[in-house]
């Protein structure tokens, strides 16, 4: 489901939190569809359950998922949401490496810097 890094120095909960909107994003879950309960995904993951617990309520703070109860926690529907996310993250990329050619930095430094990101390899 989620893949952590027991590495970085975001915090697992972080990592899971963003882990689930990426995984609606891509498509791999639609809206309704149900999460792990919260004992099962930290089992899965071999972290505590305190911090799945943690993660699941910052999503449904940031309305990403819903739970009901007696039943769980189930995706919202992100439709909207989503594409105004891809939006934002186009310009702000736009705009990193406009400053990055602004400070000399050259075209395959940036492209390699991007495929580093891309990686994993930048300690995120």
């Amino acid at each position: 489901m989620v893949l952590l890094d027991y590495k970085s120095r975001l915090p697992i909960y972080e990592q899971l939190y963003h882990g689930i909107i990426r995984l609606a994003a891509l498509g791999a879950m639609g809206a309704g569809d149900p999460l792990p309960s919260v004992r099962t995904l930290a089992q899965e993951l071999g972290v505590n359950p305190n911090t799945v617990q943690k993660a699941y309520q910052l999503l449904e703070r940031d309305g990403v998922i819903y739970s009901v109860p007696g039943k769980g926690s189930f995706l919202a529907d992100l439709g909207d949401r989503l594409a105004r996310k891809r939006l934002e993250a186009a310009e702000a990329l736009k705009q990193a490496v406009r400053r990055a050619m602004e400070s000399a930095m050259s075209s395959e430094e940036i492209r390699k810097t991007v495929e580093l990101v891309l990686s994993g390899g930048d300690g995120q």
